[in-house]
């Protein structure tokens, strides 16, 4: 069966590309990169998922164009319900890919980390998949965080210190 994996960055997707392979999926990934800010941020998690996707055969689509401003606008009085808001954007442009790829199902590399909303994701995606047509496939990643991680370290990836969006970069500064 073919999944489509929303990949945020190639350290996010050692551990389900794993799984989902050991689970006998044939795994394609898909950079989304609107929400990643600054643009020289988005080059270098797509630079790294580049050459890691490179090393292990993973085929990936890469989004086309940077609309930072468009993610913006989608955020613009809604900074309080922000992840909720990106979750959605990200699952629902991943779940139109795979619809147009004839995939079995979608996922993404959001949950294996435990720093983000799992409960929010799941319910995000499963409604998105209802109404888009392709099932979300829900798995707890957050089992292989620390195998992940090692693994990450020692090919020495690129390893970003935030979610990506402007407002997660503002907090890593700031707080």
């Amino acid at each position: 069966m073919k999944i489509l994996l929303h990949i945020c960055c190639a350290p996010c997707c050692i551990y389900p590309v794993k799984i989902l392979s050991d689970d006998q999926f044939e795994v394609m990934g898909f950079f989304y990169r609107n929400n990643i800010h600054p643009y020289s941020e988005c080059l270098k998690r797509q630079q790294t998922l580049e050459t890691y996707a490179a090393q292990i055969d993973l085929p990936v689509i890469y989004q086309k164009g940077y609309d930072l401003e468009g993610f913006l606008q989608k955020m613009i009085f809604r900074e309080k319900n922000r992840c909720r808001v990106c979750y959605h954007d990200r699952l629902l442009s991943t779940a139109h890919i795979a619809k147009h790829g004839k995939f079995d199902f979608f996922t993404t590399t959001l949950l294996y980390s435990k720093f983000q909303n799992h409960e929010m994701i799941k319910s995000i995606g499963e409604s998105v998949g209802k109404a888009i047509g392709v099932p979300f496939y829900y798995a707890d990643f957050r089992k292989g965080w620390k195998e992940g991680i090692e693994a990450s370290k020692q090919l020495e990836m690129y390893r970003q210190q935030y979610c990506g969006c402007i407002y997660s970069e503002k907090e890593r500064f700031y707080s």
